[in-house]
Parts: structure tokens; C-alpha cells; sequence
């Protein structure tokens, strides 16, 4: 018997069956209780991605400290703020690929938990530095931590969530996540032009979301560790007490009784970087990464660089600023809608209609100089990519067995990190050659990659178990 599969011999008051893990699961109702394990989760994914999204916000703040310089200027003969990005996705990468296998090892709790702490640490004494050097480095620091986070939070709540509402789960996750981008976007609308008792209004941009990611920290300590990981471990007397918490939290009975004689096969089985190239998984592990590398490039693409391409379609610096705030609002916002039907169509096509949505009005924002237009067109891209992140982000975490899942998502998802990393500078000189216009047509072409990459090699995982997929 594999070890997601572990039996738990009682009756079963739910409507659904509950002999194994797996069922005990699914068998947990979309319950307020349930819900507020999901928001709490998610809670710490906020300040990820309030971190993630500072560098389009906070770079006019460094350049007018005369920390950051614009074009050939830059440290390393590039702007400051591609350097930044580029940093950034570099410790993303390190964190993704390298670290982020230690939650197989060492659990989801416990390294998110560590994640968390390293990232709120580091983004406080990059706050406090002066030198483009020092900030680069510290920026560097906080990416691994970023990397590790975000890829762990992944792993946990897909093995933590009934199959029926997996998809919706990532969406509500995402709303509270992405309810970050604009609170960024405005902070920094209302602090970095300014000096508030001799400190710029950057730094304190970057102090707000590193020490509310530290008493998040308090809070999640009391997070349950996944139930599916600790029966992969063979510690199965404790994922029976965990899984009666959790059947207590949804509000329906807890299954009593502990059948160890149905543990016949012991969950020694180890994950290994080789087996996410066995011929079981060769093909997914392929298209996650043609997928993660280009549809980075458009979410980040745009995200990272939106005030600089508002600015470019005409948009004043403080007005740039303004507009990318309206537009981020379409995070939040798609994210709920997106939780409405997020469980009704296969993760897989809503991944193709999402790139889809940011190809046609992409286009669209080029062409645009109108305020209003831009606006427009900036939030129906925004709202795209929010929906391809959901998507994308439940679809690889449902595509590997727990014993490799934290390894091999964190391995396809450092991909995208990596393109991210190069593809800031060279969106940065695209940007110098060919304007607004020449970085839409390359975040276009990159969104026709991941419709065809999914498209055609994604296998389908609606409503079906973690084990069956």
C-alpha cells in the first residue's frame, strides 16, 4: 500500500468514504474551518509576493537616493533596476531548485516556517543599506527565501485540500496573496516620493512588509503539518492525531481508531532528483519547464516593468504610479472571480485561456495611449495573469507523488525564476531599443509558448485524487 493510501479503520459519519488518508481528505467539507486553514496559509504568501512585486515600485525611490542608476550607469553597465530584478530571480532560482527539496526531507511546516523567518530577517537589513552593492547582495539573500516559500506553500496545500475544491482553494489562496500587489503599489504611490523624518519613503515600503511578515510568522507556528508527508515518513500515529484535528476544524466527526496492520508497505521510499526523469514523469517534468520559463516572462515581464511601460506609453512618473495601482486591483479581484469556476474546467485549458487572454489584450496595451485605455487593457492582462498563476500553480503541484513533489515542482519552478533573472535585463534593453511596444510583442510571443508547451503535453487532473493523477 503506498503510504498516501494509509487505512484508518471507524465508520465513516460523513457521506463520503473514509478508510483511507486520501478519503479522510476529500471527505473534509468546504467549511469555514477549512477555509480559515487556507487564509492563514495564505497569509504568509502575502508578504512573499508584497516583496516579490517592490522592484517595480521602489526603483524610482533608490534612483532618486542616488542608490540605483538609469541605463548605462547601472553597476554592471545596465539599469539598477534590471540588476535588481535579476538578482532577485537569481536567489529565487537557488531557493527553488536547491533548497526547496528539504520540504520532502524535513516537512512543508517546518520549512516554510524557516523560509518565512530568513526572508522577514534579510528584507530588514536590505532596508538599512546605503550601497547598490549591499542591496543587490541582500536582495540576493531574500530571493532564497522567497524561492523556498513559495514553492512549499504549494506543495502543502495541495496535499492538504479535498480534489473538489482544490482549484477554488488556490484561487481564495491567490486573492489573499495578490491583495498585496496593490497594497504595495499604493504604499509606494504614497511613500516613495517622500521623506518621512529623515527616512526615504523606500526603505519604509521595505520595513512595512518585513515586519508584518515576522508576526505572520507567530502566527503560522500553529499550522498542522501535512498529514500525507508524515504517512510518507511512516510517522502514521501522528498523521492520525493531525488529520482528527483537522476533521474536528471542518466540523464533522474524527475518525477514532488506528489500524497499523494496514500499513503493510513502509513508507521508506525516498524521493531522488532521477526520478523525476523516469519515464513515469519524463514528459511533465519537460512541460513544466518550458511553461514555468515562458509564462515568467509574462506575468513578471509585465508585472516588474509596469510602471516603466506606462510611462512609455506616455504616462508621468507619479501618474504611472497611480495607474499601475487601479491595474494591480485585477489581482485580488480576478483571483476572486477566478474561485467561482476555478473547479469546473480542467487546470490544464484554463492555463491555455489565460496566456490566451494576456496574447489579445497584450496586444491591445501597445497600441494604446490613452489613460483610460491603458488602464483597461493593464488590468485585463493583469486579471489574466492572476488566473494563469492560479492555474499553473495548482496544475504542477497535482502532477507528482508527495515523496517527490516539493523536489520536482521546486526543480520546474525554479525555471521560471531563471528566465526571470535574464530576461529582466533583456527586457530592460529591449525596453531602451524598442520602447513599450517591443517588450508587449515579447511577453506575447512568450504567452503563444506556454499555450502550445500545456496544450498539447498537459495531462488532466480534474477532481481526480493526488494519488490517481
Amino acid at each position: 500500500m503506498q503510504p498516501d493510501t494509509l487505512a484508518f479503520d471507524s465508520p465513516a459519519p460523513h457521506h463520503l468514504p473514509r478508510t483511507t488518508l486520501s478519503e479522510r481528505i476529500n471527505a473534509l467539507p468546504a467549511s469555514p474551518g477549512l477555509w480559515r486553514f487556507v487564509i492563514l496559509l495564505a497569509l504568509g504568501g502575502f508578504f512573499e509576493l508584497y516583496d516579490l512585486f517592490q522592484t517595480a515600485y521602489i526603483s524610482s525611490g533608490l534612483v532618486a537616493d542616488g542608490i540605483f542608476h538609469t541605463g548605462k550607469n547601472g553597476l554592471f553597465g545596465i539599469a539598477d533596476q534590471a540588476a535588481f530584478a535579476c538578482v532577485t530571480f537569481l536567489g529565487l532560482f537557488v531557493g527553488a531548485s536547491l533548497l526547496s527539496p528539504y520540504a520532502d526531507s524535513y516537512g512543508r511546516r517546518k520549512t516554510f516556517i524557516f523560509a518565512l523567518a530568513w526572508y522577514g530577517a534579510f528584507s530588514l537589513l536590505m532596508a538599512v543599506q546605503s550601497s547598490t552593492e549591499a542591496i543587490l547582495l541582500c536582495r540576493f539573500l531574500v530571493g532564497i527565501g522567497l524561492g523556498v516559500e513559495l514553492v512549499t506553500i504549494d506543495t502543502y496545500l495541495s496535499e492538504w485540500v479535498p480534489a473538489p475544491v482544490r482549484s477554488k482553494a488556490f484561487a481564495i489562496a491567490f486573492f489573499i496573496q495578490f491583495l498585496s500587489v496593490p497594497s504595495v503599489a499604493l504604499m509606494s504611490w504614497w511613500l516613495v516620493p517622500h521623506t518621512f523624518f529623515g527616512i526615504s519613503g523606500w526603505r519604509l515600503v521595505i520595513i512595512a512588509g518585513a515586519v508584518c511578515s515576522i508576526l505572520i510568522w507567530f502566527i503560522r507556528k500553529n499550522l498542522p503539518e501535512s498529514a500525507r508527508w508524515l504517512a510518507q515518513q511512516g510517522r502514521y500515529e501522528e498523521a492520525h492525531q493531525i488529520m482528527r484535528s483537522m476533521e474536528q476544524r471542518c466540523g464533522i466527526s474524527p475518525v477514532t481508531e488506528f489500524n497499523a496492520g494496514e500499513t503493510a508497505q513502509h513508507s521508506s521510499e525516498r524521493g531522488s532528483f532521477r526520478e523525476i526523469w523516469s519515464p513515469a514523469y519524463r514528459k511533465r517534468t519537460l512541460m513544466l519547464i518550458v511553461m514555468n520559463f515562458f509564462q515568467a516572462i509574462g506575468f513578471f515581464g509585465f508585472g516588474n516593468w509596469l510602471p516603466a511601460l506606462l510611462s512609455g506609453q506616455g504616462a508621468s512618473v507619479t501618474h504611472s504610479l497611480l495607474y499601475a495601482f487601479f491595474i494591480t486591483l485585477a489581482y485580488p479581484i480576478g483571483c476572486l472571480i477566478c474561485s467561482r469556476y476555478a473547479d469546473r474546467m480542467e487546470n490544464k485549458w484554463q492555463i491555455v485561456l489565460s496566456s490566451l487572454m494576456t496574447v489579445v489584450f497584450g496586444t491591445l496595451f501597445a497600441m494604446q495611449s490613452q489613460p483610460l485605455l491603458l488602464i483597461v487593457c493593464g488590468f485585463m492582462i493583469t486579471w489574466s495573469n492572476a488566473w494563469l498563476t492560479i492555474s499553473y500553480h495548482a496544475y504542477q503541484a497535482e502532477v507528482f507523488p508527495t515523496h517527490i513533489r516539493a523536489r520536482a515542482v521546486g526543480f520546474c519552478y525554479s525555471f521560471s525564476r531563471l528566465s526571470t533573472a535574464f530576461t529582466s535585463i533583456l527586457i530592460g534593453l529591449i525596453l531602451q531599443l524598442a520602447g513599450a511596444p517591443g517588450v508587449i510583442i515579447f511577453i506575447v510571443v512568450s504567452m503563444l509558448m506556454v499555450m502550445l508547451s500545456v496544450g498539447l503535453f498537459g495531462p488532466k487532473t480534474r477532481g481526480l485524487n493526488l494519488e490517481d493523477i
